[in-house]
């Protein structure tokens, strides 16, 4: 049925239909029974599905990515559809509105998407403000991010204050430095800034009363010699885990017409082109971490065997996001159901 209806979606701009799909779910969720209607719809069957990891216990292992609820505004409606956790973000220090639009824009042949958002969001304390209210117990990810208008010699800063301003409602964090649609941000993967930086977020973590668990999320562009780097850097600062990966800014192999790409322009590439680059990275990190670094997989998952593949590669847990808009909102339950099998 969604395949009908996702024809009628597909027609609209893809931001503006975002927000009107998700308002409309907001609606069913606080209509009388609404709740168990979505519930019913989407009911996953966790048993045997459950993951401990970082000290959490996810009730299955597929979540949604940072970036399609940036500002936690529906974190009980998508907890109804399955999710056994959500990521909020990316969000930043202060509102920003992000580059100007359009800045996301379908691949119907190549099933992918292209976004330069550019972090809009309303701000780490408006984020924070709704998640104190949240009726769920769903287990949320804070991806912090900078402003585009911080220097990079001030980023520290500004991960310092989404910390602070998420720390009593986020579950875990996700460092985000592997954006391609804030300018420079990418160079904070570099590892002496790299370092500099989880360094100062662990110091502030360790001052907690009850630490959270810090990701580091990372691009799939990264070369073997960079990969290295960044094991190193997480093992050295203690850190939890990697997400792998955020969109690559390669074009390589699209079956959408070269012309159509151009005139799209710049941003990142998600959904199944970023398939076979987000494993061999995941693959890479959990062979010479020797398994001993957890990873979020993100990148390319529609179906079980996708998932599967990651957890193959190495993976614990599971992300969608380009994979929920081209299958819908049955996709953890179908996910979930594969993987049992």
């Amino acid at each position: 049925m969604y395949q009908l209806i996702k024809k009628l979606l597909f027609r609209a701009q893809p931001e503006k239909i975002h927000h009107t799909v998700m308002r409309g779910m907001k609606t069913i969720y606080a209509l009388p029974f609404g709740k168990n209607v979505l519930r019913a719809f989407c009911d996953v069957k966790t048993k045997g599905l459950e993951r401990e990891l970082f000290g959490l216990r996810f009730s299955n292992p597929v979540g949604l990515a940072a970036g399609f609820d940036k500002d936690a505004k529906y974190i009980d409606e998508l907890a109804c559809l399955g999710f056994g956790f959500v990521e909020i973000g990316t969000v930043t220090p202060l509102a920003q509105p992000g580059n100007d639009q359009p800045r996301l824009f379908r691949l119907p042949a190549d099933q992918a998407l292209i976004n330069r958002m550019g972090f809009n969001n309303e701000g780490a304390a408006a984020a924070a403000k709704r998640l104190r209210h949240k009726k769920s117990n769903i287990i949320v990810g804070g991806n912090i991010g900078k402003n585009k208008n911080t220097p990079n010699e001030e980023a520290v800063s500004d991960y310092e204050k989404c910390f602070h301003a998420l720390y009593d409602v986020a579950d875990y964090f996700v460092v985000n430095v592997s954006s391609p649609n804030t300018p420079n941000l990418r160079a904070l993967q570099e590892k002496e800034p790299l370092k500099q930086l989880l360094h100062h977020l662990q110091l502030l973590n360790a001052q907690k009363l009850k630490p959270k668990p810090i990701l580091l999320k990372i691009a799939p562009d990264l070369t073997n010699e960079q990969l290295d780097d960044i094991i190193e850097i997480v093992q050295e600062t203690k850190l939890a885990g990697i997400v792998a990966t955020n969109t690559t800014i390669s074009r390589e192999g699209l079956a959408t017409p070269a012309a159509t790409i151009a005139e799209i322009g710049a941003g990142g590439l998600s959904g199944l082109p970023v398939k076979e680059k987000a494993t061999a990275v995941i693959k890479y990190i959990h062979q010479h971490s020797q398994g001993k670094i957890p990873i979020i997989a993100a990148g390319g998952i529609f179906t079980a065997a996708d998932a599967q593949e990651k957890l193959d590669a190495g993976a614990s847990l599971v992300q969608v996001y380009t994979g929920f808009i081209y299958e819908g909102p049955t996709i953890v339950k179908k996910i979930c159901a594969g993987l049992r099998k």
